[in-house]
C-alpha cells in the first residue's frame, strides 16, 4: 500500500496537482488549515470523508467565511453560485487512479463543476479506499460502492439503494444506469493533467474513509 500510495502522490504532482499525504483523519484537520488563510470564503460539496475527518468542524469554526447551503435565508442553488467565487472549495474524490486522475460522479454537478473552474483553489480529500488501477476501475467503483451507499444514505428511490450495485454494474459503458428520475449519478468528471498548475490539491488519507 505505501508503493501504491507512492505511485498516485507522484503521478498527481506531474499531472501539476499538488499531493499530501496525512496517516491518519486526525491529522487531516491542520493540513487543511495550512492550505487556507484566515478570513477566505470556503465552500464544500457534501461529503461524508470531510465529516469523518473533521474538516467540517474547521469550516464551520469561525475562522473563515463559510458558504452553508443549509443556512437560512438561502437556498441551495444561492450557495452554489456563489461557490464558484470561493477562495478555495472542498470535497472528496469518488476514485483516484494511479496515473493520478480524479474521478467523481454528481447528480446536480454543483460539485464537478466547480472542480472544473470557479474556485481559486480545490482541496480534494480521499481516503486509501479510494485509489484504483484506472479509469474503468473508478467506474466499476461509483457503480457498485459509492452510488448505491450514497443513494441509500440520501434515501434516493434508485435501483442501486435498492439493490446495493448499479443496474449497469455490468456495463462496459460508465455512464450506463438505470431511468429513475432521482438517479445521482448524472454528470461525469476526470480531472487529468492541470492546466493552472496547483490549483487542485489533493490529500491522501492512510485510512478509509466516505464512499
Amino acid at each position: 500500500m505505501e508503493s501504491k500510495v507512492e505511485t498516485v502522490l507522484q503521478a498527481l504532482r506531474r499531472n501539476r496537482m499538488q499531493a499530501y499525504y496525512a496517516a491518519t483523519a486526525a491529522e487531516v484537520p491542520a493540513l487543511v488549515r495550512s492550505l487556507l488563510h484566515t478570513g477566505d470564503t470556503v465552500a464544500c460539496g457534501g461529503s461524508q470523508t470531510l465529516a469523518q475527518c473533521g474538516v467540517m468542524d474547521l469550516l464551520q469554526s469561525g475562522a473563515y467565511q463559510y458558504l452553508d447551503r443549509h443556512a437560512p435565508g438561502t437556498t441551495p442553488r444561492q450557495i452554489y453560485l456563489q461557490s464558484f467565487a470561493a477562495d478555495a472549495y472542498l470535497c472528496s474524490a469518488n476514485a483516484v487512479t494511479l496515473k493520478g486522475e480524479i474521478y467523481n460522479v454528481d447528480g446536480n454537478g454543483n460539485r464537478v463543476a466547480a472542480l472544473c473552474y470557479g474556485p481559486a483553489s480545490v482541496i480534494i480529500v480521499a481516503g486509501l479506499n479510494k485509489i484504483v488501477a484506472d479509469l474503468p476501475a473508478a467506474a466499476d467503483r461509483v457503480k457498485r460502492t459509492a452510488a448505491p451507499r450514497n443513494a441509500a444514505r440520501l434515501q434516493c428511490n434508485t435501483y442501486c439503494a435498492a439493490h446495493g450495485q448499479c443496474a449497469a454494474a455490468d456495463s462496459d459503458d460508465p455512464c450506463d444506469g438505470c431511468g429513475a428520475d432521482g438517479r445521482i449519478c448524472s454528470m461525469y468528471v476526470t480531472l487529468g493533467r492541470q492546466r493552472v498548475a496547483d490549483r487542485i490539491k489533493v490529500i491522501l488519507v492512510g485510512e478509509p474513509l466516505g464512499y
